[in-house]
């Protein structure tokens, strides 16, 4: 569940290559609107559910979660799984099966895709993008938007970015992996003007009765 969380909220690296070829104008329009709506919220929380899918199709499980932004804070939860917390300064990936918490610092060079980038303005350095084009959803008509990583070396090679057009909010992200397996991020009941308290972006230790601490600062 470790690398699928990071890829949530840490692991998919930003590379530091300029894009030579073209995107698509209207892909950009939205892109743009996304990032200048997330820019308006004060502190998020939003549901997520995480759909795991094997090379063959089958679906290899679902999971529920919580994510909490404030600035250049973050906390990803799965309850009963694993949660990662940032106060901009520190990172702590605690594994509850393990009983175990990873602890470092953030990456000061800007290169890993915070939940801050992953929702602004990532795009433009690191992906070249076009718009597959729009369909319904239920009641909503949503945008799809096809991103391809401009680092070849990434361990995906593409995302589908599915975003709620009359909102201008990410509904789903769809990471497809080499490897054949494909992981889908689906958000609901965002609300941007959440109150969190600071604390929740830093790991408590006494709240883990005998946790493993390993410290990599």
């Amino acid at each position: 569940m470790k690398k699928y969380l990071m890829a949530l909220a840490l692991g998919i690296g930003i590379s530091a290559v300029s894009i030579a070829q073209s995107n698509d104008p209207a892909a950009k329009t939205i892109l743009d609107g996304v990032s200048a709506k997330f820019k308006t919220y004060k502190a998020v929380q939003a549901n997520f559910t995480l759909s795991i899918e094997d090379s063959k199709g089958k679906t290899q499980g679902t999971k529920k979660g919580i994510l909490y932004y404030k600035g250049s804070k973050y906390r990803v939860s799965i309850p009963g799984g694993q949660e990662i917390f940032s106060d901009g300064k520190t990172n702590w990936t605690y594994d509850k099966a393990a009983n175990e918490v990873t602890i470092s610092k953030v990456d000061a060079s800007g290169n890993a895709l915070t939940p801050q980038k992953l929702f602004t303005n990532f795009y433009d350095k690191d992906f070249l993008y076009k718009l597959n084009g729009e369909k319904k959803l239920g009641a909503k008509t949503v945008q799809e938007i096809e991103l391809t990583p401009t680092d070849k070396s990434k361990p995906f090679f593409k995302i589908l970015l599915t975003v709620d057009k009359a909102s201008k909010t990410i509904v789903s992200t769809k990471v497809m992996q080499k490897d054949g397996n494909k992981f889908t991020y689906s958000v609901s009941n965002l609300n941007g003007n959440a109150t969190i308290a600071d604390s929740q972006f830093v790991f408590d230790k006494s709240k883990y009765p005998g946790v493993e601490e390993v410290d990599l600062r």
